[in-house]
């Protein structure tokens, strides 16, 4: 039985369509092109995918009429990709319905990390609700992270600490050993609507070694030029 995961792409520019589809399908994904925003419609409904890539600049119907109508009949996460980089446009994008926004030009590596990203938490956020306090917790040696009291215990003495720090730290260790740019960090944990730079992840990352001493099992490592990771020795 064929169980890969179906990303529909819809962008009328023919080289980053294949160069996307060359690198999904590399990652065990079932891809398909649509470069006419006309024709999307159609094309989702016949494949009923599980993640949408969707440019904004589109020939027949523009991309965020193409987001309203998507999230008009499903959930389904919705990634847009674009060229307009301007805090206006990622705001409308996601106040649409989209889960994500990455502008152009964009390292494909990271694509491929962020749409595994979103149907992580698409998936989480599926569960049925007596899983949904599992979900929001997490316990390594020395150390637990419960999301849904906002409460982490190192060595088994409670931690103080604020909700971004705690957010930041539960979110790192959802995924062991993966390793997050600033910028996904800024938009994952303050939102796209931060004005910020990306130093206010290097200062929370600071504060949460200072509280996270001395453990032989896991640390948080800066992986440089990149970002960080929770690494599981």
């Amino acid at each position: 039985m064929n169980t890969r995961q179906k990303i529909l792409i819809i962008d009328d520019d023919e080289h980053i369509a294949e160069l996307i589809s060359l690198y999904l399908t590399k990652e065990f994904f079932q891809v398909r092109i649509v470069s006419d925003g006309a024709r999307a419609m159609k094309e989702f409904n016949l494949l009923g995918p599980d993640l949408v890539l969707l440019d904004l600049m589109l020939p027949g119907v523009d991309g965020y009429q193409l987001c309203r109508e998507i999230r008009q009949k499903s959930k389904v996460p919705i990634i847009i990709l674009s060229a307009k980089a301007e805090v206006f446009d990622k705001v409308l994008g996601l106040e649409l319905g989209a889960d994500d926004y990455i502008t152009k030009p964009f390292d494909t590596k990271e694509l491929v990390a962020r749409v595994r990203a979103v149907l992580r938490r698409y998936q989480t956020g599926a569960q049925p609700a007596e899983d949904t306090s599992r979900s929001k917790y997490i316990e390594y040696p020395d150390l637990v992270i419960n999301l849904s009291n906002y409460s982490v215990t190192f060595r088994g003495t409670p931690v103080d600490m604020p909700p971004k720090e705690l957010e930041l730290l539960y979110f790192l260790a959802s995924s062991p050993n993966q390793v997050f740019t600033r910028e996904q960090l800024l938009d994952h944990i303050w939102g796209y609507e931060y004005m910020g730079d990306t130093r206010t992840v290097d200062v929370h990352i600071k504060r949460l070694r200072e509280k996270l001493r001395g453990n032989r099992f896991w640390s948080i490592s800066t992986v440089w030029g990149i970002g960080y990771k929770f690494e599981v020795h």
